[in-house]
C-alpha cells in the first residue's frame, strides 16, 4: 500500500485531480458545517410555522430552477474540454443562456403562485429567492475552472459568500429580524457570490472577459444538447421539492418545518457526489479516448466509492436521528427524527444517482436522464397522495426513498442502453465491485 501511494504521488494527473477533489471537499465540508450550525440557529430562531414557511417558498421557486439552469453545467464542462480554443463563445453564450433562462423562471413564477393559496407575505418571500437566478448566470465561471482542473479559484469564491452570508444572518437572529429579512439575506449570498467568480476569474484565467460572445450556432448545439436534462431536471425538480409543497397544502406550514429540517440534515451530505463528479468528470471523459476498458473500470470505481460513502453516512445517521435531531434543533422539532431516520437513506441512490448522470451526458445519452425521472416523479407523486395523508411526513420520506431507488437504480434494468450500467451498479450496492478492483490489482 505504501508503495502504490509513493506511486500515485508521483503521478502528475493523479495529483492534480487529487488537489482539484480535495480543494472541493474542503470548502463544501466547510460550507456543510458552517451551514448547518447557522441553518439549524435560523430554524431555532425562526420555529417550525416560520421556517416552514422559507422551506416551503425555497421549494416552491426549486420546482423551476431548471429553467435557469437549462442543464448546462455537465454540457459546458464537457464542451470546454473537447474545445478549448472556444471557451470565449461557449462561455459567453452560456451566461446569456443562462441570463434569459433566470427572466423566464420569473415569469412563470409569476403565473404559478396566482394557482396557490398562498399570502402576499409567502408570495413575496418566493420572488425574492427566485431573484437569485439572476446572479447564479455568473456561476459560468465556476464551470470554466472545473474545465481546467482549477476548482480552488472557485472554492475562494464561495468561501468569501458563505462567511459574508453567515455573518449576516447572525446579525439577522441577533437583532429579531423579521422572516422576509432572511429571504433577502439569501439574495445578497448569491450577489456577493457572483462577484467572486468574477473577481478570480479576472484575476487568474487567461481568458480576457471582454471577448465573450453570444452566438447563435453554439446556442442551439448546447440546447440541443441539453434540452433533456432541461426537462429532466423540471421532473427532479419536481420529485425532490414536491413533497413539501403538497406537505403545506395537506398538513400546513409547521409540519413542512417539521420536514425540511430533517431533509436539511440528511441532504447536506449531497455535496459529496457532486464535488467528486466534477471534479474527476473530464478524467472519466479522457480516459474514454483511450480504451472502454479503463472508461468503464474508472466509471465502476465511481460507482463503488459513491455506495460505501453513503453507506457510511446513512447508518450512524440512522441510530442517532432522533438525539442529533433533539441536539440541534430542540424539542420544538419533535417529528423531524423519525424523518431523518428514513430520507437518509435515500442518499445511496442520489449518489448512485449523481455518478450516472455524468455517465448519459458522457455518452451523449441525456434522454434516458429525463425518462427515468419522469418515472420516479410520477412514482413520487402518487405516493405522496397516498402516504402523507395516512403517515404525515414520515410518509413523505418513504416516498422520497422509494422514488430515487426506481429513478436512479431499478429504471436502468429496463433498457438495453443502460443495462449494463445498472449490474455495475448492483456491483457496487452489493460491495462486490470493490473487492474485484483489489483482486485485479
Amino acid at each position: 500500500m505504501i508503495s502504490r501511494i509513493k506511486e500515485l504521488k508521483e503521478h502528475a494527473g493523479f495529483m492534480r485531480y487529487f488537489k482539484n477533489t480535495s480543494w472541493l471537499f474542503a470548502e463544501k465540508i466547510l460550507r456543510m458545517a458552517v451551514g448547518l450550525f447557522v441553518g439549524v440557529w435560523v430554524a431555532r430562531y425562526l420555529g417550525p410555522e416560520q421556517y416552514g414557511i422559507l422551506s416551503y417558498a425555497a421549494a416552491f421557486v426549486g420546482l423551476f430552477i431548471a429553467i435557469a439552469k437549462l442543464g448546462l453545467d455537465s454540457i459546458v464542462v464537457r464542451e470546454l474540454v473537447n474545445n478549448e480554443n472556444g471557451a470565449y463563445d461557449i462561455l459567453g453564450t452560456a451566461f446569456w443562456l443562462r441570463f434569459f433562462g433566470a427572466l423566464v423562471l420569473l415569469f412563470m413564477l409569476f403565473i404559478a403562485v396566482h394557482f396557490t393559496s398562498n399570502d402576499l407575505n409567502t408570495n413575496k418571500i418566493i420572488f425574492i429567492l427566485a431573484g437569485a437566478t439572476i446572479f447564479q448566470s455568473f456561476n459560468v465561471v465556476d464551470l470554466f475552472f472545473q474545465s481546467r482542473v482549477m476548482s480552488r479559484y472557485a472554492v475562494f469564491a464561495n468561501v468569501i459568500a458563505l462567511f459574508i452570508s453567515s455573518l449576516i444572518k447572525i446579525a439577522l437572529i441577533l437583532i429579531e429580524a423579521p422572516l422576509i429579512a432572511f429571504a433577502w439575506a439569501a439574495l445578497f449570498d448569491s450577489f456577493i457570490l457572483g462577484c467572486g467568480y468574477i473577481y478570480f476569474f479576472l484575476k487568474y484565467s487567461n481568458l480576457h472577459i471582454k471577448k465573450f460572445s453570444f452566438k447563435k450556432s453554439t446556442a442551439f448545439n448546447l440546447l440541443y444538447d441539453s434540452w433533456p436534462l432541461i426537462i429532466s431536471g423540471l421532473v427532479v425538480a419536481l420529485y425532490m421539492k414536491i413533497d413539501q409543497v403538497m406537505i403545506k397544502e395537506m398538513l400546513g406550514s409547521e409540519a413542512v418545518g417539521q420536514y425540511a429540517a430533517a431533509v436539511r440534515l440528511s441532504e447536506a451530505w449531497y455535496f459529496i457526489p457532486m464535488a467528486i463528479c466534477a471534479s474527476l468528470f473530464p478524467a472519466i471523459i479522457n480516459a474514454k479516448k483511450v480504451s472502454e476498458e479503463l472508461y468503464y473500470e474508472r466509471l465502476q470505481k465511481l460507482y463503488n466509492l459513491m455506495v460505501w460513502i453513503a453507506a457510511a453516512i446513512a447508518l450512524p445517521m440512522t441510530f442517532l436521528s432522533d438525539w442529533i435531531v433533539k441536539l440541534l434543533y430542540g424539542g420544538q422539532y419533535n417529528e423531524a427524527g423519525g424523518v431523518l431516520m428514513i430520507h437518509i437513506w435515500a442518499g445511496i441512490f442520489v449518489f448512485l444517482g449523481v455518478a450516472s448522470g455524468r455517465w448519459f451526458v458522457s455518452e451523449n445519452l441525456q434522454k434516458y436522464t429525463f425518462y427515468r425521472t419522469v418515472s420516479g416523479a410520477i412514482i413520487n407523486i402518487v405516493l405522496n397522495l397516498s402516504l402523507i395523508p395516512k403517515y404525515g411526513v414520515q410518509g413523505a420520506a418513504v416516498a422520497t426513498l422509494i422514488s430515487q431507488g426506481m429513478a436512479t437504480y431499478l429504471f436502468d434494468f429496463f433498457n438495453l442502453k443502460t443495462k449494463h450500467v445498472f449490474y455495475m451498479k448492483t456491483k457496487a450496492l452489493l460491495f462486490w465491485g470493490m473487492f474485484n478492483v483489489q483482486k485485479s490489482r
